[in-house]
């Protein structure tokens, strides 16, 4: 069994745009590896973000974690945790949670199947994402739909196409798939579309093994090899409040074990699944934090995990979650603080709450990049693509997001200082009153002196009239045909692509995985 292979349309050939707005995939040094100049904005002082982790302490060691799976309360138990069989709660010695969080890594490098996919993750380095795991797909001539695996090749392409991604997510949920085959196909796809560090569902052991095993054969590694550094990674959200679930743990156990890295994130909306108050959110935010990554640290001391933060607000009328809101940015810096705490790289979210690829669309998400990038965070997850608080992918605002992430690229690279860019000689050039537009200062530099936009439209008001009074979403959506239109794969080795399908064959046949642990 196997679903259509997707195709780009190469019936459109629209819009016009730099090299960097075509499918070739040309890397661009000054985004692949990108590194944070500025320090991280801190919401709390030392005191207080002292006062939380004691907190957090407190909560593991009184109240405890309450854990489904029953190989994670064992591994607990055999690390010196206290374990209640009756109500499935495990309780924490705090100098027990400290020791173990002390062997997760600072830093490690994320490696991708293409010979410059690789990156840093730790430190000042900033690594960008797309969206994942939105059961809906929008574009203006199509509309909102469920996901297909044709919209989930389609944005794969373009995640490959712009070099200010650094890595994919599971874009959006092809529900013309069976669930149990599903995992197969998407990893598939990953593989022959891209050659960037990708995602892995934890979505029970088989499917893990499954989507490990592909990889694995598209590397055209063997299992040692390939285990000895990330190429992967899997998000685990704890059941937010306090309880870890079956699948949770069994992904937390899997990706330590195969040395891929694995981000904790609660998912804390405060006054819903966590305490209306920040303090009291972020505090339940890294109990449940801590408690998952000493769960990867008991399996395999030294196991790449990431601290994630995503503690944001409701909308108390109805219940609605919020994002992009002034406390969303506040939890944001301070979860920078808190994963700084304990040495760990740490992720956040460029995400907003808006139906449409708008005005609101596009402010919260700037609020939230900005939450997340002066916070610190080493990982941003969603970075492209998210609409309807996280219900819907949107092709539009993937393009839109770009354009917003390549400008912070651009906002990191370091400003060129030397006695030739202080512009004395321009200075002398030009006489009071006059223009720097044809100094030789000017000249040399031009064409490469500033940012250069995708999306927006830099014209006056009577040009862009003119010319159709195109707007932003019409642009975006232009720029995203074209790049589909002209998009070309990285190679793939033919015996590598071979064993893919061979394996695949196989795993269907056997009504590939359940979604059982």
């Amino acid at each position: 069994m196997s679903p259509p292979r997707s195709q780009p349309n190469n019936s459109r050939r629209r819009g016009r745009g730099s090299p960097r707005q075509t499918g070739r995939a040309v890397p661009d040094p000054d985004r692949l590896r990108l590194k944070n100049p500025y320090p991280p904005i801190e919401e709390f002082s030392a005191d207080q973000i002292e006062a939380i982790h004691q907190t957090s302490l407190t909560i593991l060691r009184e109240k405890g974690i309450k854990v489904l799976n029953h190989e994670a309360r064992n591994l607990y138990r055999q690390a010196g945790a206290e374990v209640d069989e009756n109500d499935l709660i495990v309780r924490f010695d705090p100098d027990l949670v400290m020791d173990l969080v002390g062997h997760a890594p600072h830093r490690f490098t994320m490696r991708g199947r293409g010979e410059q996919r690789w990156f840093e993750v730790g430190g000042t380095n900033l690594a960008f994402a797309t969206v994942g795991g939105p059961p809906n797909y929008s574009d203006i001539e199509g509309g909102r739909q469920a996901g297909t695996q044709a919209a989930f090749d389609n944005l794969l392409r373009l995640a490959q196409v712009y070099d200010v991604i650094h890595l994919t997510a599971p874009l959006v949920e092809p529900q013309d798939v069976p669930i149990n085959h599903r995992h197969l196909f998407m990893t598939r796809s990953v593989v022959e579309i891209t050659d960037k560090p990708t995602f892995i569902y934890s979505r029970g052991r088989s499917a893990v093994a499954d989507a490990l095993e592909i990889l694995r054969l598209g590397y055209g590694m063997d299992r040692d090899t390939f285990e000895a550094n990330p190429h992967c990674y899997t998000v685990v959200n704890a059941n937010s409040p306090l309880q870890l679930d079956e699948l949770m743990c069994s992904g937390i156990i899997d990706f330590a074990r195969a040395g891929q890295m694995m981000i904790l994130t609660p998912f804390t909306l405060a006054g819903a699944m966590a305490p209306v108050t920040l303090p009291g959110a972020l505090a339940q935010q890294n109990a449940e934090a801590l408690a998952g990554i000493t769960l990867s640290q008991i399996v395999c001391p030294g196991a790449p995990v990431v601290y994630g933060g995503f503690t944001s607000n409701v909308d108390m009328k109805s219940g609605a979650p919020a994002f992009g809101t002034p406390e969303y940015v506040k939890a944001a810096f301070a979860s920078g603080q808190l994963a700084r705490r304990y040495c760990l790289p740490y992720r956040s979210s460029n995400v907003n709450a808006s139906n449409a690829p708008d005005a609101q669309s596009a402010y919260e998400s700037q609020m939230s990049c900005w939450g997340a990038i002066m916070g610190g965070c080493d990982i941003l997850l969603h970075g492209a693509g998210w609409l309807e608080g996280g219900l819907t992918a949107s092709l539009e605002k993937f393009i839109i997001d770009i354009e917003m992430l390549q400008m912070f690229a651009a906002l990191m690279k370091p400003v060129e200082f030397n006695e030739d860019t202080l512009g004395l000689s321009a200075i002398n050039e030009i006489e009071p009153g006059g223009h720097f537009f044809g100094t030789e200062h000017t000249l040399a530099r031009y064409e490469t002196a500033f940012y250069e936009p995708l999306v927006s439209d830099w014209s006056n008001f009577e040009t862009w009239q003119e010319a159709g009074s195109v707007d932003t979403t019409v642009r975006a959506h232009r720029i995203a045909r074209k790049a589909l239109d002209e998009f070309e794969p990285p190679a793939l080795a033919l015996d590598c692509k071979e064993a893919i399908e061979d394996f695949i064959n196989r795993r269907t046949q056997q009504d590939a995985a359940t979604l059982n642990p």
